[in-house]
């Protein structure tokens, strides 16, 4: 079960709001019917949507609290499938609060051509990097793509699936969701861009300056 040194009323808020986000990827046009996954860490695992239930209805209560190692509490319902791509996540990345995984339409579609996107905007450094990497195919749910999706996201925020769609990790889950929307936009602009012909892309030192300047970005003291 969750950590106890975690007030009842903080997991409870905690529930809802994994909950309201995966509301929120409908709401945002990010997924389609049951598909995609949001969790977020807490105490000695994390809560995640459950496998298979409609977004719309989901309540704070169906959300289900699991280990690293899949164990899961007696809710009555099973973790999402993917439950292994967010355990790895959360075990390679300390930092992390939060995982968005959805399956927007530019996004999926990009990644069926299992290429990157690449610099062709300077807003590709939301991300964390000079692009924003497609990890390789994986049987959904298995610990191959679990490993394909850490490695993709090293030094990175956000990154394609191959043949499948995208992910994000940040701080809380509002800046993974609002990430994941970001890369679908890119993804967006991007194929657009292919359709109209030869892309200019922004050299690396270029790239590099924008990612500092990304440090001091917004209002980093607002909450």
């Amino acid at each position: 079960m969750p950590d106890a040194t975690y007030p009842a009323a903080g997991e409870w808020r905690l529930r809802e709001d994994v909950a309201a986000t995966a509301r929120l990827l409908k709401a945002r046009c990010l997924t389609a019917g049951k598909s995609g996954n949001v969790s977020a860490r807490h105490g000695r695992g994390f809560l995640i949507t459950p496998s298979g239930v409609d977004y719309e209805s989901l309540s704070g209560q169906e959300i289900v609290w699991v280990t690293g190692e899949g164990t899961h509490d007696g809710s009555g319902l099973a973790p999402s499938s993917e439950w292994r791509l967010h355990a790895a996540i959360y075990a390679a990345r300390p930092e992390v609060q939060a995982v968005v995984h959805a399956h927007p339409r530019y996004s999926t579609a990009l990644s069926t051509t299992r290429r990157p996107i690449p610099p062709f905007h300077y807003m590709v450094a939301v991300a964390g990097g000079r692009d924003i990497r497609c990890a390789p195919y994986s049987t959904f749910g298995t610990e191959q793509l679990a490993r394909n999706a850490v490695e993709a996201l090293r030094e990175r925020k956000a990154c394609l699936l191959a043949n499948h769609g995208s992910i994000a990790v940040g701080p809380c889950l509002r800046c993974a969701l609002d990430l994941v929307e970001e890369v679908e936009w890119l993804a967006a602009e991007y194929c657009e861009a292919l359709a109209i012909g030869q892309i200019a892309l922004i050299p690396d030192y270029e790239m590099e300056r924008v990612l500092e300047r990304f440090k001091s970005y917004g209002q980093p003291g607002r909450k």
